[in-house]
């Protein structure tokens, strides 16, 4: 680890220019002199002033600056070279500023960042503006810091500390007074807060505010990751104390308020080892020969009063984060696993949307409302599947929740068929109409007791999660467009047209795999990159097309500002199916149930500061899951040191390629400067390197053997060492065993004569 020592600052500045814009920016309605600026500086030679002198006015003859009174200068109050936006990092030390005002992001050097951090909001000079010349700029305001805390494993000096983090886009490490490290041992992994940095400091100051264990634990990394993206994982008492004394019995007087549905053939399908069920399916063929279908939402809102320390805490939280090994809730316990959860044989407030649809999936008539349930069956995924395949009712031991084998009743087994039809036709139409269909294969894990890895395991939708995915889809859209088109302010979930410069990359990626993109129009590309979905299924190179396509499509996102869900191709679309896990599903029953009742449009700014909030959440539990799964996949890794793997290289850099195991899809890193058989170079052109004597090419998408090298747990990296193409390597090995077959027989014939 890398130690940096706090000493003061030494010499004078070197460009007045850029520091006096810096403290004439900070305080843009003060007007300073040549005296307070050297002062703020803290120069008193004569020299220097003289040189301040000079500056100032040439900033002013360059109208950088206003010379408000005579010796006395303003930054320019309203400027085209200052803007706010926020910070990009790079893991090399420079970063990028991201600004609507700018078509490309902004090239920020080391020296110009001036103590800001990935995902700042700043205030930045720009210049080099000139036409075909990327523009450059400097921080001269930090106007919000994106976050004071962060982890770290702590190196404990005499007098002082240094925590760093395994962050490659935090450039610095963070200076802790000896006071200030609190029951730390050196080594720890620590949650630390900045708070200060000193004008002339290398690191920023901070302390230390919780020690979360030693490295490479598997709590201490679990939650690490929890606190770095600023999670919790545990309620706070008086929100436990609060919610185990709600009311959550079932009541008449609350009954008769609702549409009562428990006489309905209901029930749940969802993974096996689900907890919550926010949804639940009710089917009932109607005198005319249609069908009414209803998806009842768990009524997380009746309990979760707004104003309430309880709806303050899912605020904050505003989803649910699924980590490998464990789920940290939006809501406590007794809410998400009971109270709100659709359990088998109890009955529940719900709150619903009933379609009734013809026998091709025509929708006749539609119902918003509240209800009170009852469930009568709970399925897992695969006992629904097992239904839809053999088109009986029969569920074998193997695959039935309880380990023994049952007879699934009649009415219930013919409902999931008749779901499954009609989800078919929806899912059908709705790719027509040029819904793209990503069903990206899942990594799971197997864990012990201990939640160690011992297996992985992949898992893809089938035509029983479909059927959920469906009738889910029908309600958030249905419900989307109920009050779309009132014109009245909702919660939208929003999906914009994908950038055609990142299809345009991701074009220059599957060409070599012999896939293309048909750019004609938008109903071309959905539908070309529907068949390259389609086409890539179960092949090698799958898994790293599937992860490309959802990159080059835009963010989904919450706003009350509707552009519709280009994945979806839906012009309205919601989050409704799930408040026992997201936040804007609540707030989406909030509306529904004021709007029913006749209120008026609600204010857009408010919620849409609730969107932005809920979007933010929403990205750092993506980030969080996602750091969980790479933490197993080290791990896992790490008990397969002595063993060769096959994989594809997913990607190439100067730097060197990235390659992912077929079998496990655990994606690591062979050094470029390991690979020893030439001297090789990168070719972006080509997604190549390419060798200096043997013009050998290793590129994207090539079957590559390789071996762990290294598994850092702390840093959730693999690295690999390079073994050599697919056909080189096999080739070579069987060489081998043919030679040591060989040599073996040698043996033995000379053994057999040395005993005669």
């Amino acid at each position: 680890m890398s130690k940096k020592h706090y000493k003061p600052g030494k010499g004078k500045p070197k460009d007045f220019s850029n520091k006096i814009l810096k403290i004439l920016a900070r305080n843009s309605n003060k007007a300073f002199n040549y005296k307070q600026i050297a002062a703020i500086l803290e120069v008193d030679d004569t020299k220097s002033r003289n040189e301040i002198i000079r500056d100032l006015k040439l900033l002013a003859a360059q109208k950088k600056v206003v010379e408000s009174e005579p010796g006395k200068y303003l930054v320019k109050a309203i400027s085209q070279d200052y803007y706010e936006g926020k910070i990009d990092m790079t893991s090399r030390k420079t970063a990028f500023f991201i600004c609507d005002e700018f078509e490309e992001d902004v090239f920020i050097p080391t020296n110009n960042l001036n103590r800001a951090l990935d995902g700042d909001t700043v205030q930045v000079y720009v210049y080099n503006r000139r036409k075909g010349k990327r523009p450059e700029g400097e921080v001269v305001e930090i106007v919000e810091r994106a976050k004071t805390q962060f982890v770290g494993v702590i190196d404990i000096q005499k007098n002082f500390a240094f925590v760093s983090t395994a962050n490659p886009k935090m450039y610095t490490d963070i200076f802790i007074p000896k006071e200030k490290w609190g029951e730390a041992e050196n080594g720890d992994v620590v949650l630390v807060e900045i708070e200060d940095w000193p004008k002339r400091a290398d690191s920023p100051f901070g302390s230390v505010i919780k020690v979360l264990g030693k490295p490479g634990e598997h709590d201490t990394e679990i939650h690490a990751i929890l606190a770095e993206y600023g999670l919790p994982y545990e309620f706070p008492i008086e929100v436990e104390v609060y919610a185990q004394k709600l009311d959550t019995s079932i009541q008449q007087q609350e009954i008769d308020k609702r549409r009562d549905m428990r006489q309905t053939l209901t029930f749940t399908i969802d993974p096996r080892d689900a907890k919550d069920f926010d949804d639940a399916l009710s089917f009932k063929k109607l005198d005319n020969g249609n069908f009414e279908i209803g998806i009842h939402i768990a009524d997380v809102s009746h309990y979760v009063q707004e104003g309430t320390i309880l709806d303050d805490e899912a605020y904050n939280r505003a989803t649910s984060v699924y980590l490998v090994d464990r789920v940290v809730p939006m809501l406590p316990e007794v809410l998400s696993n009971f109270a709100c959860s659709l359990r088998p044989h109890e009955e529940k407030y719900t709150f619903s949307a009933i379609f009734e649809l013809d026998n091709k999936a025509n929708l006749v008539n539609q119902w918003f409302g509240r209800t009170v349930i009852y469930s009568d069956q709970r399925f897992a995924y695969e006992e629904a599947q097992h239904i839809i395949e053999t088109k009986k009712p029969s569920i074998p031991e193997h695959i039935s929740l309880t380990g023994q084998a049952y007879e699934a009743p009649a009415d219930v087994t013919e409902a999931v068929l008749k779901l499954d039809e009609l989800a078919k036709i929806m899912r059908r139409k709705r790719l027509a109409d040029g819904a793209i269909s990503f069903d990206k294969v899942e990594v799971k894990f197997k864990l012990n007791e201990e939640d160690e890895p011992v297996g992985v395991y992949f898992k893809e939708a089938k035509d029983s999660n479909h059927l959920i995915e469906e009738f889910m889809l029908l309600a958030n859209k249905k419900v989307a467009e109920f009050i779309g088109k009132q014109k009245k302010t909702f919660i939208y979930r929003i999906h914009d047209e994908p950038n055609e410069d990142k299809l345009i990359g991701l074009q220059g990626v599957i060409s070599r795999f012999g896939y293309s993109i048909d750019f004609r129009s938008k109903q071309h590309i959905s539908k070309s990159l529907n068949k390259l979905l389609e086409d890539v299924h179960g092949k090698k190179e799958q898994n790293m097309v599937d992860t490309l396509t959802i990159r080059s499509m835009s963010k989904a996102k919450y706003s009350v500002h509707n552009v519709g869900h280009y994945g979806l191709a839906f012009d309205y679309y919601s989050h409704f199916t799930s408040p026992i896990r997201r936040y804007p599903d609540v707030m989406a029953h909030r509306l529904l149930e004021y709007y029913l009742d006749g209120g008026k449009s609600v204010s857009e700014e408010v919620y849409e500061e609730k969107c932005e909030h809920s979007s933010n959440m929403e990205n750092l539990a993506t980030n969080a899951e996602r750091d969980s799964v790479k933490y197993m996949q080290v791990k896992y890794m790490a008990d397969h040191q002595d063993q060769d793997f096959l994989g594809v290289i997913s990607g190439v850099t100067e730097w060197g390629i990235y390659v992912e195991i077929v079998e496990n899809k655990c994606e690591g890193m062979c050094r470029i400067r390991e690979i020893k058989d030439d001297y090789y170079t990168f070719d972006d052109k080509q997604y190549a390197l390419v060798g200096a004597v043997s013009e050998n090419t290793i590129q994207l998408g090539d079957e590559v053997y390789v071996k762990v090298k290294n598994a850092d747990l702390v840093k959730k990296q693999l690295d690999y060492h390079y073994l050599g193409k697919k056909e080189d390597y096999e080739a070579a090995k069987s060489q081998a065993d043919a030679n040591s077959a060989a040599k073996s027989q040698k043996k033995k014939k000379k053994n057999n004569n040395d005993e005669q």
